[in-house]
């Protein structure tokens, strides 16, 4: 038995709901599995805002640093595009990631196979790959800001890696690569990019220690092509902020639709972030309509990697498998003859299958 203190930011638009439905679920393991999951609620992102005048307030961040782990729903909406910079939802997922240490974001993509139909490529093959990518450095940490150029006023954004950075996420790839099948796409844009002639040396440098595992660097505008072209040739990806940005996404429509897909933030320490890699999706926002696998399977890769609890993680997996092998479908996971299931709705098959 285990006793296990999760801060929780359910964040704005369908964060709540999605959030809600995590919570569901961790409960149900709790109760099948005699562990105790106390959640703590750390008030971040536009609801700070409203609230407190802040994204990320200090007590809500105090609340992350003392948890055990941290579940997110999501941060943002439409009525905050017009904030300053520094007010704006996103500083507090940034901020949590940066105070936390967080470096490593992983990302997996996987088909499921009741999904075949639903996904938009014609031969997609045995999609099963992740993308680790770095998460505190590079263009959306680097210094920013506004000056007058050569054709008047301009913004600028400058990215920047050290040789440190990028050793240890290419570690963290190759020792994942070690535990799955053993290939690793490097991806950069060495050909132009400064950055990413260093970003290559290093990971080359890193492989040496790992010669059980097959390397290939991957130019980024190639490796957006060979994921639509033919994603079950990637096994693990690891990039840096800007393209692990892009590309998981793109990722994520390859095997059906991004409400699926979850993400762990990670560092050498158990504690991490663990969140959907959808948005706040304000438009459908208390409508019962948002898909909650997505947080669902980011709270089970908690259990995974944080507590160590891998067959409390396996148990919810295979309930969402189930679920869906049962036909049950959200509104983005529309199929033809199949009945369209709420939030809460899909949340009740999955937890009555764990």
């Amino acid at each position: 038995m285990g006793i296990y203190n999760i801060a929780v930011i359910k964040g704005d638009g369908i964060g709540p709901e999605v959030v809600e439905s995590a919570m569901d679920v961790l409960t149900k393991i709790g109760d099948r599995y005699s562990h105790t999951f106390a959640f703590n609620e750390s008030v971040c992102g536009g609801v700070a805002y409203d609230r407190y005048g802040e994204p990320l307030p200090k007590e809500s961040l105090d609340i992350c640093l003392m948890s055990d782990s941290v579940l997110l729903g999501a941060v943002g909406g439409y009525q905050y595009d017009n904030l300053p910079y520094e007010k704006r939802p996103e500083r507090a997922l940034l901020g949590v990631r940066k105070e936390m240490g967080l470096y490593a974001n992983l990302r997996p993509a996987k088909l499921f196979s009741a999904l075949s139909k639903v996904c938009p490529l014609k031969s997609p093959g045995d999609i099963d790959l992740l993308v680790v990518r770095e998460l505190i450095g590079g263009i959306y940490f680097g210094e920013k800001g506004m000056r007058q150029g050569k054709y008047g006023s301009e913004g600028y954004d400058i990215m920047a890696y050290g040789e440190l950075e990028v050793e240890r996420i290419a570690r963290v790839a190759f020792e994942l690569a070690q535990k799955r099948r053993g290939k690793v796409s490097s991806i950069d844009k060495a050909n132009v990019l400064k950055t990413s002639g260093l970003w290559r040396k290093c990971v080359h440098d890193v492989h040496s220690d790992y010669p059980d595992v097959q390397l290939e660097d991957v130019l980024v505008d190639n490796a957006a092509m060979q994921l639509v072209r033919e994603p079950s040739q990637f096994d693990v990806i690891v990039t840096g902020n800007l393209f692990g940005d892009i590309l998981s996404d793109l990722s994520a429509m390859c095997v059906g639709s991004i409400g699926i897909l979850p993400s762990a933030s990670i560092n050498e320490t158990t504690r991490g972030l663990y969140e959907p890699i959808h948005g706040s999706a304000p438009t459908i926002a208390g409508q019962n309509i948002a898909n909650p696998i997505a947080t669902i399977l980011s709270a089970a890769m908690m259990l995974r990697y944080a507590f160590n609890l891998s067959d409390e993680a396996d148990a919810i997996e295979r309930a969402v498998d189930k679920t869906l092998n049962e036909g049950a479908r959200t509104a983005d996971l529309r199929e033809e003859g199949l009945p369209v299931l709420g939030t809460k709705e899909m949340t009740e098959k999955i937890i009555n299958n764990i």
